[in-house]
């Protein structure tokens, strides 16, 4: 088959080179330019240079909409298109002119976790596997019938960035399976259950706020959701922003005001947590490492020298 690609970052890279192995022609690749957006300057490594390195026309567009480009699609005369980590939305007259049409490959188990950063999502809301999935691109984002999907298990203590390795490594056999698929005839369209979907939007800083009336088993998974080299969560001491780089749910329960420095436990410092802390029966977050705003990297027990006070939302 004549493939064309639309992609970006680690994930078009990867699929990119599942394509230049599979056997099929890449007859045009179309990616982003480079980024200042905080999660688009990690795993960034670039589909046009890996293009161009195979002689592959490559362009380069923010959004998919001018003559230019479409006619340049049309001249490739491609097969199928395949879409992974394309950040805005194609119109029908591009992923619908092959006449497979076109592929998107997704790191979620669709339909869940449309949209924006699923790992990330996936992983505060304590999800127990995460994915890929492989659908037909349609009208309305991430919602295409499904070909294949593919699932890891979310460990205990897996960080975003564990997950990430976890679910990159499935993209290659994934498009690879569903090329071999699609080529044969043999492809089998599964449509989405929409009552289960959901959909995330692209994260901010916001996102990445503590809330100490959230549970601490929570806030152990929004720190390991964010974990370097991501934007971290973060929360203020003294007026001044801390960054939260490692932290676990604390063996003993403790009660109080969400947000107080409490006490030593082991190598970690507690901050009471949760929404009913003034219980005394909820265990709190045990921060182990800390970065201020210059920069510099803490053990907690060092930072945090007296215990008393608060971390909060705002200075």
């Amino acid at each position: 088959m004549r493939v064309a690609m639309f992609g970006y970052q680690t994930w078009g890279h990867r699929t990119l080179r599942a394509l230049l192995d599979s056997g099929h022609e890449v007859v045009l690749v179309v990616t982003h330019p480079k980024s200042d957006h905080a999660y688009e300057k990690i795993w960034n490594d670039s589909v046009a240079d890996l293009a161009e390195q195979h002689g592959v026309p490559v362009l380069l567009r923010n959004r998919p909409g001018d003559d230019a480009l479409l006619e340049a699609l049309k001249s490739a005369e491609p097969d199928l298109i395949v879409a992974n980590n394309w950040r805005t939305w194609l119109p029908p007259e591009i992923f619908d002119l092959p006449r497979h049409g076109t592929l998107n490959v997704h790191d979620s188990l669709l339909p869940a976790y449309a949209g924006f950063s699923p790992l990330i999502w996936a992983l505060i809301n304590g999800e127990p596997e995460v994915g890929v999935t492989a659908h037909r691109m349609d009208a309305d984002l991430d919602m295409g019938d499904i070909l294949l999907q593919r699932s890891v298990a979310v460990g205990p203590a897996d960080t975003a960035k564990d997950l990430f390795h976890k679910t990159v490594d499935l993209i290659t056999p994934i498009v690879r399976d569903s090329l071999d698929l699609i080529d044969s005839g043999t492809a089998q369209w599964t449509p989405q259950d929409r009552s289960k979907a959901s959909f995330f939007h692209k994260r901010a800083i916001e996102d990445s706020r503590v809330d100490w009336t959230w549970p601490a088993e929570d806030l152990d998974r929004f720190v390991r959701a964010q974990c370097d080299p991501y934007p971290n969560a973060f929360t203020y001491h003294r007026g001044k922003r801390l960054r939260i780089l490692e932290a676990t749910v604390s063996a003993g329960h403790y009660g109080g005001t969400p947000g107080r420095v409490f006490i030593r436990e082991g190598d970690a410092i507690v901050i009471v947590a949760g929404a009913d802390a003034r219980s005394g029966r909820c265990r709190g977050l045990a921060v182990k490492r800390v970065r201020t705003e210059d920069g510099s990297e803490y053990a907690a027990t060092d930072y945090f020298r007296t215990m008393g006070g608060y971390l909060t939302a705002r200075p």
